[in-house]
């Protein structure tokens, strides 16, 4: 059956319905009830908003702290700053389109290899993640030929290893940038985003103190060379048996006497977080280490309670690398309190990453 259009509102019979055209509903500027479609694609690329870096650090090997100048280190925080701004306004920044990376990982991650993965992911790469059961390695492939391998196949390695012997063995045979996501000796990718978290929350990181309680692993060691370098002055509490090695201490006091900061080792708690801006711990005990019960009793006193934070300067902020372990290396509600930044922190992993991929990659 057929309606005559003009029959709809008015009708030559006085019994038949009286049709009424459906209302127009118009939108409202700042409505969202009737946004039920966007556009998404197109026939062109978003426009990438100019972004400029250094090249000193491109094609380079990233092992140890010390492998950046403190101006290359600070060159890589003020990139992760910006890139975290773009990132928050929606701006596109696929810089690295058709890289690839590979995650060569030998122990379980969930900062290290999301923070890799999804910022490759943002920079318009891929990554691709090779577990400890995933390579031929564990078959009796040598490290050096499968660094040989992957660097025909990816554009650069990021490796999380038990031993950094093995890192430096990678390295040696690769033809591409290997990146340290953790070793034994340092984690340099955590203390880059732990200082950019610093410059964000203090606006500077030259005159700052970081008080480091607990063991002097390879966290502590980080944190001290990478402070030194740019004027952060670091001091260590820990027990005399769990103190960082002294050729490292004196490295780092090195390194301070150029920028100014100091780097000091104690085995006094309070004595560290006198006058401090920042007071950081890690686990009391970490992967693969057989002395667990020992470490433990020895470090309960380096525990970071509401007490300790007392002692450091009023606007003192609370770090943590995690994961944590709730009430052991750390108190319940020094983690929930306004000055624990820890969730910062581990944000700042995915921005800081970024910016080393665009730096090396660039």
């Amino acid at each position: 059956m057929s309606v005559n259009p003009a029959a709809t509102t008015e009708s030559t019979n006085e019994n038949a319905p009286h049709l009424q055209p459906l209302p127009t509903v118009k939108q409202q500027p700042n409505s969202s009830a009737l946004e039920r479609t966007v556009v998404m694609g197109g026939t062109q690329f978003a426009k990438l908003p100019a972004f400029t870096v250094s090249t000193r650090m491109r094609g380079r090997h990233i092992l140890v702290d010390t492998d950046l100048t403190p101006d290359e280190i600070q060159e890589v925080i003020d990139t992760a700053i910006r890139i975290k701004r773009q990132a928050k306004n929606g701006q596109p920044h696929s810089y690295l389109a058709g890289k690839t990376l590979g995650l060569l990982f030998e122990h379980p991650s969930t900062r290290t290899r999301v923070s890799f993965e999804a910022g490759m992911a943002q920079l318009g790469g891929q990554a691709i993640f090779l577990g400890v059961n995933d390579l031929q390695m564990k078959r009796g492939e040598t490290i050096s030929d499968t660094a040989q391998i992957l660097s025909r196949y990816v554009d650069a390695i990021v490796a999380r290893v038990a031993d950094h012997q093995h890192l430096i063995e990678l390295a040696t045979s690769a033809s591409i940038p290997v990146i340290n996501g953790l070793s034994d000796k340092c984690h340099p990718m955590q203390a880059l985003a732990d200082l950019q978290t610093l410059q964000e929350n203090f606006g500077t990181l030259k005159g700052l103190k970081l008080a480091y309680l607990g063991d002097g692993n390879n966290m502590a060691v980080s944190l001290m060379l990478a402070g030194a370098a740019v004027g952060v002055s670091v001091t260590v509490a820990a027990p005399v048996k769990y103190q960082p090695n002294p050729d490292v201490v004196r490295h780092a006091q090195w390194l301070a006497s150029s920028s100014g900061a100091t780097i000091e080792v104690t085995s006094d708690p309070y004595a560290a977080v006198k006058d401090a801006d920042a007071v950081y711990t890690d686990v009391h005990v970490s992967m693969g280490q057989d002395d667990g019960a020992a470490r433990a009793v020895s470090l309960l006193p380096y525990k970071v309670t509401s007490d300790i934070m007392a002692h450091a300067k009023r606007e003192a902020v609370f770090m943590h690398c995690l994961p944590m372990h709730r009430d052991e290396e750390v108190a319940s509600d020094v983690v929930e309190s306004p000055q624990s930044i820890i969730f910062d922190q581990a944000e700042n992993r995915l921005h800081a990453h970024k910016a080393v991929l665009l730096h090396t990659l660039c």
